[in-house]
């Protein structure tokens, strides 16, 4: 190697050690979550913004507690994935709901801020987020001096939602599923027959052979991961793009620049390890939970193909509560928290509303 190739290469290194410097400044080192203050900067009384750490089951797990107001009621907001974590995205669409409710954001274990170095994911199974979340309501509910809890379910948490709440419902005030995960299998078959048409429309024979590629349902979970990604393409899953998405998160102050690599991390598993080999796990809720104890709110985006709104009315026509309502969101898809949050927020808080008018 001559001189000055090491020289060249030297200098590159340098510039890629001071680039990764100054994204690690930006990002910052030390995550923490601002404080509620009035217009002449003094922290609001009676306010909380706290970033903790919690032992639930084996592992210490990070949530997010922010609201305006202690004497509010509880939100707790199980985020979808499993591994996809929203805490590095409630800065940017929570601050209505913080006015209302004392909102707390979990990054489960092996997501996000809980992804650790060494996790075992073979603790990924669904009775032990089961717990974890249990555990997690008791502690809030003890530390806030509350008997009751709102919760809110997305995605692969609408069905860990749904079950604490079947299983617990003396601790909750309501639920709210959103995109509210029904019948897996079904789902899958739903989204297959719309994507398909939606290639064929379009005349799309790149997308037709990867489609073909893939195969038709049931997937392994890797299988399934690509026909997501395909279903997104079309529009039927997320309402913001990952560019966006990235631009808001990593103006996360609850996040570092190695949690950024953990909610990667954590991401890419997905719920891999919660999955044998061959077909994933089946959900069917219409056979398995077929009333709950509490009120239940379904928000879900007309055009969602992930969860299908075909399959939410189906639940709602038939499972059992003291009140069931579906909310559609027209202009959105799998996420109406991003698609439509001004709209999300506003109905969020009007179950809140409706739950303390029927408890006057």
């Amino acid at each position: 190697m001559t001189r000055i190739m090491k020289k060249i290469i030297t200098i590159l290194l340098i510039v890629f050690v001071v680039l990764i410097g100054f994204v690690i400044l930006y990002l910052g080192v030390i995550p923490s979550t601002p404080q509620f203050k009035d217009d002449e900067g003094n922290v609001i009384p009676g306010s909380i913004a706290e970033l903790e750490k919690v032992k639930l089951g084996d592992l210490k797990q990070w949530i997010l507690i922010r609201g305006r107001d202690r004497s509010n009621p509880i939100l707790l907001w199980l985020h979808g994935g499993p591994g996809a974590a929203q805490m590095p995205l409630a800065h940017a669409f929570d601050s209505e709901l913080e006015k209302e409710f004392i909102v707390v954001h979990w990054d489960q274990r092996g997501a996000g801020k809980s992804n650790h170095r060494g996790f075992e994911e073979k603790t990924m199974t669904f009775d032990q987020f089961i717990n974890d979340g249990y555990e997690l309501i008791q502690y809030l509910l003890g530390r806030f001096e509350r008997e009751k809890i709102f919760l809110l379910g997305h995605s692969w948490s609408s069905q860990l939602g749904i079950e604490l709440v079947h299983r617990y419902p003396e601790l909750f005030y309501a639920y709210i599923g959103v995109s509210q995960l029904v019948n897996s299998r079904e789902g899958v078959e739903i989204a297959y027959e719309w994507l398909m048409n939606k290639i064929e429309e379009h005349n799309d024979q790149a997308s037709l052979e990867k489609l073909n590629e893939i195969g038709t349902p049931p997937y392994p979970h890797h299988k399934y991961r690509m026909f997501a990604g395909m279903v997104d393409s079309y529009g039927g899953n997320f309402d913001m793009s990952m560019g966006e998405l990235v631009r808001i998160a990593i103006r996360a102050p609850e996040y570092n620049f190695m949690d950024y690599i953990r909610w990667i991390g954590g991401a890419k598993r997905g719920g891999g390890p919660m999955h044998r080999d061959g077909e994933m796990s089946a959900v069917n809720l219409k056979e398995n939970i077929q009333s709950l104890d509490v009120p239940v709110y379904f928000f879900t985006g007309k055009n969602d193909y992930n969860t299908p709104l075909q399959l939410v009315k189906e639940y709602y026509d038939t499972i059992r509560a003291p009140y069931k309502e579906v909310m559609v969101f027209e202009n959105s898809a799998h996420t109406p928290f991003l698609g439509e949050p001004e709209k999300f927020s506003r109905e969020v808080v009007r179950v809140k509303e409706q739950i303390f008018i029927d408890l006057r």
